[in-house]
């Protein structure tokens, strides 16, 4: 059992000690429940959860291609959707299991097993959508609306709950085991109506996106007979999303209302689930693999299949081989951040920095806002030693990306390998700060504080940031207390 597995069992059963919930006194569908729990609190109980799933769980897949993926799908979506400025963040989670779930706050996580499942980027768009919708319509303040008469400790609690609940029906089923479980069992899947309705919002955000709309109906037909087919198959996402003959006939009625176009599937698409791929099992098993698609010609892309096949290789770490299959890949000119990547990354571990650079340099000027990119390149010039330009990079993109926890740790590590010693810890608590961690966040300021190199104008910035975040230690301690 994983880490965040274990917190959210512990905390389940809290939230059941503490929190009687009824259907009965949720807000009518339609109503935002924002005077019950505001988007405020409803963010703050969802970044604590993602901290302790994205920077202590081991089942957090940290893919920078395939988030990068991830939230360029989600976020065209959220731009359809009937809220598009509440702000998402989608995250991976190692998990075979066909599952994706909202989070309070719009995080949105998503299993593995869902990416590899999808037969087309339509269906991966529907299920997204469908969630999406969760968050837009508030679907989680609901759950948790009773929750406030304990205050924010069972609200987070409840959350946690029912984040246990959708991410792993084991732990959840556990924990509830004589625990008032008839109290809350109504509550750990999405009712029925909220269903119909992230149904419905989900099928219009899917049109307006661009994507077939018969890609939602068309997976959850699928899933549902692939559970009658195969027994341990998606049972936690259909335990959660209770899927009725009802709302599968509702999505094929809406469905047959709007003319049929087909919409191709992007490179990204392709590329993520052959990377996805080729990533499971062991690297030789993940290189057979691949070779027998190519073989025997059971591709839908052949390009993505050298992509895949490339990726495997570098598992292996047989770089000619890898960097081989993939330029057979890119003969087919296919653009994509992905491919540029990857090819920068085998010349940089072929010990060709010279290119490998020139090949950043390349793919940054086609593709600067790629965060996958802007990591490898500033990973990169960490790696080949060159400190102070990757000091200058990071500084360059935190102003672009101020809250990227990956971008401070790069600047920690320039600034270690300039030797400056008080500026490393100042940039460490920074990445403490975003992880949640204001007392490591301290500790690092008081590091610097007692380095000796920083000047008088680095020195004041220092202890200016200690004294705001001992207030924000002394804030937090005080906001427990009123819990």
């Amino acid at each position: 059992m994983s880490l965040i597995q274990r917190f959210v069992s512990a905390l389940l059963i809290l939230s059941l000690a503490f929190t009687s919930l009824h259907a009965n006194d949720l807000p009518e569908l339609g109503d935002v429940a924002s005077n019950e729990l505001s988007l405020a609190t409803e963010k703050k109980i969802g970044q604590q959860i993602i901290n302790e799933i994205r920077w202590r769980d081991p089942a957090y897949l940290d893919d920078p291609d395939v988030e990068a993926y991830l939230n360029q799908l989600g976020g065209q979506l959220a731009a359809a959707s009937n809220d598009p400025g509440l702000g998402f963040y989608f995250f991976l989670i190692n998990d075979q299991s066909i599952n994706a779930f909202a989070m309070p706050g719009g995080y949105i996580g998503v299993h593995v097993g869902l990416i590899l499942s999808a037969q087309s980027e339509s269906e991966l768009a529907g299920v997204l959508a469908h969630e999406i919708s969760h968050v837009t319509q508030r679907h989680i303040s609901r759950q948790l609306y009773n929750s406030k008469q304990v205050g924010m400790a069972s609200m987070l609690a409840m959350g946690l709950a029912l984040l246990a609940a959708r991410s792993s029906g084991q732990v959840a089923g556990a924990a509830i085991v004589g625990a008032q479980a008839g109290a809350i069992s109504s509550q750990l899947a999405f009712s029925r109506d909220f269903e119909r309705e992230a149904d419905r919002m989900g099928f219009d955000t899917l049109s307006r996106a661009g994507f077939d709309v018969r890609g939602m109906g068309g997976f959850f037909e699928r899933l549902q007979k692939s559970v009658r087919l195969y027994e341990n198959n998606a049972t936690v996402y259909l335990r959660t999303h209770p899927l009725t003959g009802e709302r599968l006939s509702d999505m094929q009625n809406r469905e047959q209302a709007v003319a049929y176009r087909q919409v191709a599937d992007s490179p990204e698409f392709l590329l993520t689930r052959a990377k996805l791929r080729a990533m499971q099992g062991t690297a030789q098993e993940a290189i057979s693999d691949f070779e027998g698609l190519l073989r025997d010609k059971k591709y839908s892309s052949e390009w993505a299949a050298y992509f895949g096949l490339s990726v495997a290789l570098a598992r292996h770490r047989d770089w000619p081989a890898a960097e081989s299959a993939l330029l057979n890949a890119k003969k087919f000119t296919v653009a994509s951040a992905m491919l540029e990547r990857q090819l920068a990354e085998i010349k940089l571990a072929q010990g060709d920095s010279v290119r490998a650079m020139v090949l950043y340099d390349e793919a940054m000027l086609r593709y600067p806002l790629n965060l996958a990119l802007i990591y490898g390149n500033g990973e990169a010039l960490i790696k080949l030693r060159r400190f102070g330009a990757a000091l200058n990079f990071c500084e360059a993109q935190l102003r672009n990306h101020p809250q990227d926890v990956r971008l401070h740790k790069m600047r920690a590590e320039s600034y270690a390998g300039l030797g400056r010693i008080a500026l490393q810890h100042l940039a460490l608590s920074e990445v403490f700060a975003l992880q949640g961690q204001t007392a490591g966040a301290i500790e690092q300021l008081q590091f610097a504080r007692s380095a000796g190199d920083a000047n008088f104008y680095e020195q004041s910035a220092i202890d200016a940031r200690l004294r705001e975040l001992q207030k924000r230690l002394a804030d937090e301690h005080q906001e427990k207390r009123n819990w």
